[in-house]
């Protein structure tokens, strides 16, 4: 016979045990969800098979590219190939050369909520070797108010874009490229740092 403090120690000692396998348990089941939740992320990284990640060798796993971007105030991006642009941005970093910007759509709500989309077209260079790629994109922004045309008016406060790159528009050095760029405008340093992945 154990007596009544023996009792309840047998009875803590079990109740402390099993609260251990529940956390374990519990800690396993979190730690499981967060693994699906990264696979899936990296799996929905982009519509299609725009936008999957990048390389640095053809046929090699991803591998990230960045730098920051201007509006081309110099004219320099003047390529035959980008006719018709909206506006161009100079690109620096990984990728060296002009972004064509094509706005198909906008829309601002009376808050200064700004969404536009469109397409784009980089020209230029990649480790030094020149190609070109088509990317859709979508632009969100918060600017100080909105015109009665749906365009934006007064500053900017904050914005960001994805840029899924196109199917099969990948030539030169970017040909067989899919991938996905996002940029985030710098507001104080008036440009646009970009980060994204290509996989070839």
């Amino acid at each position: 016979m154990f007596s009544t403090e023996a009792l309840f120690l047998i009875n803590l000692k079990q109740e402390v045990k099993m609260k251990k396998i529940k956390m374990n348990l519990v800690a396993a089941i979190l730690i499981s969800f967060a693994f699906a939740s990264c696979e899936k992320e990296v799996s929905n990284a982009s519509p299609g098979k725009a936008g999957q990640v990048a390389m640095n060798v053809k046929g090699s796993g991803a591998t990230q590219l960045s730098g920051i971007s201007y509006f081309d105030a110099t004219g320099a991006c003047s390529d035959a190939m980008g006719a018709g642009a909206t506006y161009a941005l100079t690109l620096t970093g990984d990728l060296a050369g002009c972004w064509y910007v094509f706005v198909d759509e906008f829309d601002c709500s009376p808050s200064g909520t700004y969404r536009e989309q469109g397409r784009e077209l980089f020209v230029g260079t990649y480790n030094g070797e020149a190609g070109s790629f088509w990317t859709g994109y979508r632009f969100e922004a918060k600017y100080e108010g909105c015109a009665p045309d749906g365009s934006y008016l007064g500053a900017e406060i904050f914005g960001r874009c994805q840029h899924p790159i196109m199917d099969g528009s990948g030539e030169g050095v970017f040909e067989g490229v899919s991938g996905r760029f996002d940029f985030k405008d710098d507001i104080e340093a008036g440009n646009f740092p970009y980060r994204g992945h290509i996989r070839y």
